[in-house]
């Protein structure tokens, strides 16, 4: 797999994509993240990437052409199976998004920065808009980093247990059931005595039933999604 990420501030990509699961996916050759900074194509001696809205709406607008160029440049070399807006107007990040998305070969992620946008990109341009949320930050780079994450995770041989994935919260619509370690005790409080069984048939109901109630307590809304 292949992401190219396009930024007006790449520098705040760098930790996130060098590190822990990723870093070492990238490593292990499973998967190459290119980072583009859009300046490259910037516009004028000062390379411009943003300018005043029409309409005369306060914040500053990223221009189509530095946009354009980039990706018209990275196209010619390959095909892009998406080419990702990370934009709170877009669809919500879940595991389904992250599972599809992992199974894609090259994948262009865009990161909005000031006030947003020339429409344009996104009506000829984009192929696809996700949001990590209902809320607005700075810019794009953080939510490129979560999706580039979530997708890198699933790839076969990123994680050292490859079916640690399949038990994460949300891939079957349940949340995680309580995970513990050693040592059994401590400070008075005690792994609940089936952990400590061997026994795989009571764990796995165990798990099974705390995964319901957890997900009935703290998120009902995936139980009805699932319905």
């Amino acid at each position: 797999m292949r992401i190219d990420i396009l930024s007006v501030v790449p520098e705040l990509l760098d930790s996130p994509l060098s590190h822990s699961i990723v870093g070492r996916a990238v490593k292990k050759g499973l998967v190459e993240i290119h980072v583009h900074n859009l300046r490259k194509y910037g516009i004028g001696p000062r390379r411009n990437v943003d300018d005043y809205s029409y309409g005369g709406d306060a914040g500053m607008v990223m221009m189509v052409e530095p946009v354009f160029r980039m990706i018209e440049e990275l196209r010619s070399e390959r095909d892009y199976d998406e080419i990702i807006y990370m934009s709170p107007d877009g669809e919500i990040l879940s595991q389904g998004i992250a599972n599809e998305l992992s199974l894609k070969g090259n994948i262009i992620i865009l990161c909005g920065h000031y006030k947003g946008i020339d429409h344009r990109i996104r009506e000829h341009l984009i192929t696809r808009e996700i949001s990590v949320g209902d809320y607005v930050v700075s810019g794009g780079e953080i939510p490129a980093a979560l999706l580039a994450d979530a997708i890198i995770r699933l790839i076969p041989g990123a994680l050292t247990d490859e079916t640690s994935a399949l038990s994460d919260s949300f891939q079957d619509k349940l949340l995680s059931p309580p995970v513990y370690t050693r040592p059994a005790e401590f400070n008075g409080w005690k792994v609940p005595d089936v952990l400590l069984s061997g026994n795989p048939k009571l764990i796995r109901e165990w798990q099974d039933e705390q995964a319901l109630e957890r997900t009935k307590a703290l998120r009902p809304a995936l139980l009805d999604d699932s319905l």
